[in-house]
Formats: structure tokens, C-alpha cells, sequence
């Protein structure tokens, strides 16, 4: 059934900045008939961010820029393209797009980069097409095309169930800072919970995935030493079985000061929780001497998620 189509004045070009997650917690449940196993888990939103450009076109194509760009296909395997096909079908809309997509966020890094490019695909084209779309209708529909991309969308931090896709916002108070270690190699989710499977038996886990309630409420107390102290995922052993050099980043992180550290989501990225902002910059500096990471990067959370960008002032 089709949706209403255009109900306000189109634009040509519309900016969407889009922000990476960390997941605070991840418990993993009982595989489900899908295949898909249950999870609970507590996503936070930092500020590492990719930019969506959607402009009016004749067709709809997608360009990816940015270090890892050739990691990224511009057809039916990538999130954005799909996400604005999935746009076109649903309201009926017969006007192209060019996408652009400026990467920042990793790819394969357990930071939903595809996953925020399809959020930020599905705001974008939204706006540029003048579509009567609510918030919560772009979430349903990102639910559709991945697990990770309604949150990106919704920004700051949630609990996450389902296969993470049913979103529940979660109080916080002040800031976190975080330091991010990018390995040189990313890890295909799919391959990590198949790990995940081999590594707790054919039984697997018997009942659905714990809700980190403890985590939640340390959130909103903001005490660094809190919430370093529960951070938990349940993939930690199935990604270090797969990229053993995780264990180094690891420890060395947290003898290099790290209050707290995890993998976040499938991995590889590492993310070490630091007790403030100096902290953080002398922890970076630290795992950048050590050669553990590809890249090291400084982010802080919660922030808020996909944001339409001011226009560019044009040159005169």
C-alpha cells in the first residue's frame, strides 16, 4: 500500500550529518526462528560522523568518498541506495537522487557505519523530496532495511531489543569521553556470531538476552567509574577469536589508564571510556605510540542523531 506522496516544497540539495553508536552493553539471547539471535543491548551515539548529500537527479546513484570508499559498493549492497529506493516504493516517488556519502565512521566496525548512512539516506531524501514522513516513520522503515538503523536516526542513548531495532530512549547525564581505536581490518557481523555459536554450543543460550538495567540507571547518574565498571558484550570472545590482536588493543588500553574498554558491537573497534577530556587525549597518545590501531580517534556521547546540516552558502 503506498503512502501519501509530497505534501511541502521540495528542495535541490539537502546535508544530513549522521553519528556512529557504541554499544554500552551487548547480551545476546536465544537464537530465534529467523536465525537472527535476541538481543538487548544499550547504544550510545558519539560524534564521529558521516555526511549524506542528496540532490535532485534523473536517476537515483550513490558516491561514496573518503579512505575507505572502496570498501563500499554503490548499488544494491549499499544501505543508503536501498534506503532511498525503499523511499521511492513507499511514496510513490518517480524523481531520482544522487547520493553522496563523505565517510568518517569505519566500515565493518561495529559502529553501524552502513547503517547511518542508510539513516541518514532516509532523512535526506525525505526532506529533499518534501515527503509527510514523522520520525517515526523513517525508524520503521530503516527497521526494515537493518537491525542498527532506526537508532542512528534517533540519536543520544537507548535500549535496544529485538535484533536491536525496537528502540527505547534512556536517560544520561553528562558527557562521556571516548577514545576509539580503528583496526586495519573490519569483521563481518554474520561471521562473529557464527563464532558466537561455535564458542557456546549447539544448546546456545536457552532464553532471551538480559536487559543491562544496572548500565541503564549508572548512565543517569554519569559516573565515568559506573558505567566503565558494567560495560559488557557477549561477542567479545567470537571477535578476539577472529582478530586475536584485539586482546593487545585491549590491554593495552587499559594499562595506558582507560576507566573502561569494549568492543563495540561485532568489533573491531575498540572503545575505551576515559575519565575526562585530558584523559582521553593522553590516553589516545598512548595507543597511537603502541602501533595497535589503524587509526586513533577522540569522540565524546551521547549526541543527538541524524541532523539536517545548514545549507552551504553559495559563492558569489
Amino acid at each position: 500500500m503506498s503512502r501519501p506522496g509530497p505534501t511541502e516544497v521540495s528542495v535541490a540539495v539537502v546535508r544530513v550529518r549522521v553519528p556512529a553508536k557504541i554499544n554500552l552493553a551487548l547480551c545476546v539471547g536465544a537464537r530465534r526462528p529467523d536465525g537472527y539471535h535476541e538481543l538487548s543491548t544499550v547504544f550510545q551515539a558519539v560524534s564521529l560522523y558521516d555526511e549524506v548529500t542528496a540532490a535532485a537527479a534523473d536517476a537515483t546513484t550513490c558516491e561514496v568518498r573518503g579512505a575507505e570508499a572502496h570498501k563500499v559498493g554503490p548499488g544494491e549492497d549499499n544501505l543508503a541506495y536501498r534506503a532511498a529506493r525503499l523511499l521511492q516504493a513507499e511514496y510513490g516517488v518517480r524523481d531520482g537522487v544522487h547520493l553522496l556519502i563523505d565517510k568518517r565512521i569505519p566500515v565493518a566496525g561495529g559502529m553501524a557505519g552502513g547503517s547511518a548512512d542508510a539513516a541518514g539516506a532516509l532523512l535526506a531524501c525525505a526532506r529533499l523530496w518534501g515527503l509527510d514522513a514523522t520520525p517515526d516513520d523513517l525508524r520503521e522503515l530503516g527497521g526494515r532495511l537493518g537491525a542498527d538503523v532506526p537508532f542512528p536516526l534517533m540519536g543520544g542513548c537507548a535500549l535496544g531489543l529485538g535484533r536491536g531495532e525496537r528502540l527505547y530512549p534512556t536517560l544520561s547525564r553528562g558527557t562521556f569521553h571516548w577514545v576509539l581505536a580503528f583496526a586495519r581490518r573490519g569483521l563481518s557481523t554474520p561471521a562473529v556470531f557464527r563464532r558466537y555459536d561455535e564458542l557456546v554450543g549447539p544448546g546456545g543460550p536457552a532464553a532471551g538476552a538480559a536487559v543491562p538495567t544496572a548500565l541503564i540507571q549508572a548512565l543517569t547518574t554519569g559516573n565515568v567509574d559506573q558505567v566503565a565498571a558494567l560495560l559488557t558484550n557477549d561477542l567479545t570472545e567470537a571477535a578476539c577469536a577472529l582478530a586475536p590482536g584485539l586482546r593487545t588493543t585491549l590491554a593495552v588500553g587499559r594499562d595506558a589508564g582507560a576507566r573502561g574498554a569494549i568492543i563495540s558491537g561485532s568489533g573491531p573497534t575498540v572503545a575505551f571510556l576515559a575519565a575526562d577530556a585530558a584523559a582521553a587525549t593522553d590516553l589516545a597518545v598512548a595507543l597511537s605510540s603502541e602501533g595497535v590501531a589503524r587509526e586513533v580517534r577522540l569522540a565524546t556521547g551521547p549526541v543527538p542523531g541524524a541532523t539536517v546540516a545548514p545549507p552551504i552558502p553559495a559563492l558569489v
